[in-house]
């Protein structure tokens, strides 16, 4: 494993040479008493520490030289932490060098047992800013609206978003739970010439039915019982925007009749209504349901699914997104550590972010980000805090205990996939209701969606 490098600047070869035999063992050292030389090998090396004696020639009874050198180098590459060494017991010198960028400061004569874990903890900050600009670089270079990702299938999704934003054409948007749809509607309502009308949000799977027409058509006064407002739906409140129809495929097969029809002509009436109104706007919907199963049952119009389906866009699931489940889980831990106590994720957190499937996707990786900093007292997050500490892990079971483990899992990641809707994820595991309930409560599985 190649060694980190460490610049030592100090005119005196003896200390120099000490200095160099007492860290070769854990670090590349290069030695210089030079001013000059020190900013080249700053330019050309690029250390990420390095140690200055403040007192150099013309001036080695001063501090003037050197505090002007520590100026010089920090220009050359402001991220190298400098650890300025003085051999005068007032410390105002040092304090001075501090003001000016210095990562810390040491006093002549100079112990290297003290030195080590001032070096050491300079190294660690030194590459935790530079985890942090590689993170911003790839964020920058990955970011599309509020979504991030730097992996080959998420850029084809942009580019695919970018083309289709333009074009003012429904889009059917596919994907797991979590794996960011609206993002994507927000995205292409964003880039389109809609931009400044309203984007306007409706869960179909979240609204009882008997009130999920008015939510959509709105209502006149005394249409129904508490009817006691004139009121527009979402599709009127979105005219001159985008309509976003989450969850479409649980729309009842009633108002997918009258959402077809509204698609055919783009003209409405209010529940209770006789005036006709237009309504000019775009239609994007999703829904994490395989909508051709649902059309094969007779659950789901055929007719409306191609009024929809005119563009149709499939988010890839985070397990298959390589690259971002690290670049993911570090823009969650910048965006959560308000704090600033938790500043990174160990590598065997990293680990098993990597390895672990994540049946709840993007929404499962924040929510386990969001606590895990909330449980961290260190600097450092671990698998234990993510609750991942026992994925990857070899475990010796007999068949009994295999067969429990493997229902364990696939019922929490159902649960999961589901945000907790038990008679999905009961459809989804080919049980029914009553038998999943039933090994929830012999599992004591929490039915909270993580």
């Amino acid at each position: 494993m190649e060694k980190p490098k460490l610049l030592v600047i100090d005119d005196d070869e003896p200390i120099r040479t000490q200095m160099k035999w007492a860290l070769l063992k854990d670090y590349d050292v290069a030695l210089t008493g030079d001013g000059q030389e020190a900013v080249e090998m700053i330019l050309k090396e690029r250390p990420p520490v390095a140690t200055l004696d403040l007192g150099l020639p013309p001036n080695p009874e001063g501090t003037s030289e050197g505090l002007r050198l520590l100026s010089e180098m920090l220009k050359a590459d402001p991220s190298v932490k400098v650890i300025v060494v003085t051999g005068n017991p007032d410390k105002s010198a040092a304090l001075t060098a501090i003001a000016l960028g210095a990562y810390d400061f040491f006093t002549k004569p100079i112990d290297i047992n003290e030195l080590k874990p001032i070096l050491k903890r300079a190294y660690y900050v030194h590459s935790l800013e530079a985890e942090y600009r590689e993170l911003q670089r790839k964020v920058k270079r990955g970011a599309f609206g509020d979504m991030v990702g730097a992996s080959g299938p998420m850029q084809e999704i942009f580019n695919r978003v970018r083309k289709v934003s333009s074009a003012d054409v429904p889009v059917l948007v596919t994907g797991e739970s979590g794996t960011g749809k609206e993002l994507i509607a927000r995205a292409i309502h964003a880039g389109s010439l809609r931009q400044n009308g309203p984007f306007i949000p409706i869960n179909c799977g979240a609204i009882p039915e008997n009130l999920l027409e008015s939510e959509l058509f709105g209502h006149e006064k005394g249409a129904f019982t508490g009817a006691h407002i004139q009121r527009s739906g979402k599709i009127e409140l979105a005219s001159g925007g985008t309509l976003f129809l989450d969850e479409i495929a649980e729309l009842p097969l009633q108002l997918q009749v009258k959402l077809l029809r509204f698609l055919q002509d783009h003209r409405m009436e209010r529940i209770g209504g006789r005036e006709t109104i237009e309504i000019d706007l775009r239609v994007v919907a999703a829904t994490n349901r395989d909508i051709k199963k649902f059309i094969a049952d007779g659950r789901f119009r055929e007719d409306l699914y191609y009024r929809l389906a005119v563009v149709t866009i499939e988010l890839p699931p985070l397990r298959d997104r390589g690259e971002d489940m690290a670049l993911l889980a570090r823009v969650f831990v910048e965006k959560f550590s308000s704090n600033g106590k938790v500043k990174a994720l160990s590598d065997k957190a990293m680990e098993a972010i990597c390895s672990y499937g994540w049946p709840g996707n993007i929404r499962e990786l924040e929510n386990r980000i969001r606590r895990a900093i909330t449980f961290t007292e260190g600097g450092v997050i671990t698998p234990e805090a993510l609750g991942l500490e026992a994925h990857g892990k070899t475990q010796s079971l007999d068949l009994k205990e295999a067969r429990e483990e493997v229902e364990m899992r696939l019922i929490r990641q159902a649960i999961s996939k589901n945000n907790g809707n038990i008679t999905r994820a009961a459809e989804d595991l080919g049980l029914t209701r009553p038998t999943l309930h039933h090994l929830i409560k012999k599992y004591n599985i929490t039915t909270n969606h993580v």
